[in-house]
């Protein structure tokens, strides 16, 4: 009986988040974030998207960081960090994964920063795993990369293509 109320409790907070994300993105304050490897909605919990760039973003699409020097500083670093390097190279421009300068991207949902945020958060069918936050690390819910950081990732990756990603949003 027990199990079953633990499944059951994990499936209500499931809904709720879905739920709620569905409502936000109604009222034109949210997004809907798909996989990149189905095409099946996201659970992001909304209240993960905590700096005013990462709202922006979650209610747009656009990704504010851009051209911001100090955002995109801090993408490199977490590129490097969270070690994308050893798959994408230490410029992005591929290595055992793919280039992510684009405009030919391995996905072409990759172009948008909505496209993009959606690889990065939850991973894909060609090896690369989830780096969102609670989704990394299975065993550690605060593990992983913050939609924040995603961004100032993405800014950094766009320094280094031809497009924005803001173009498509």
């Amino acid at each position: 009986m027990r199990i079953n109320r633990t499944i059951l409790a994990a499936s209500i907070a499931t809904a709720a988040i879905f739920i709620h994300q569905n409502l936000m993105a109604a009222e034109g304050q949210m997004q809907q974030f798909v996989a990149t490897q189905d095409g099946s909605p996201l659970q992001i919990k909304p209240e993960l998207f905590d700096t005013p760039a990462a709202k922006e973003f979650a209610a747009t699409g656009k990704n504010t960081y851009i051209g911001n020097q100090d955002a995109i500083a801090r993408g490199k670093k977490l590129f490097q960090l969270y070690s994308c390097t050893q798959c994408h190279g230490g410029d992005a421009q591929g290595q055992t994964g793919p280039s992510l300068h684009g405009p030919n991207f391995h996905y072409a949902k990759d172009a948008t920063n909505k496209g993009m945020f959606e690889t990065i958060w939850h991973g894909t069918n060609g090896g690369m795993g989830a780096k969102g936050k609670g989704l990394m690390d299975p065993t550690d819910p605060t593990n992983g990369l913050t939609p924040d950081e995603v961004l100032k990732i993405e800014a950094w990756i766009r320094t280094h293509g031809s497009i924005t990603g803001n173009e498509k949003s």
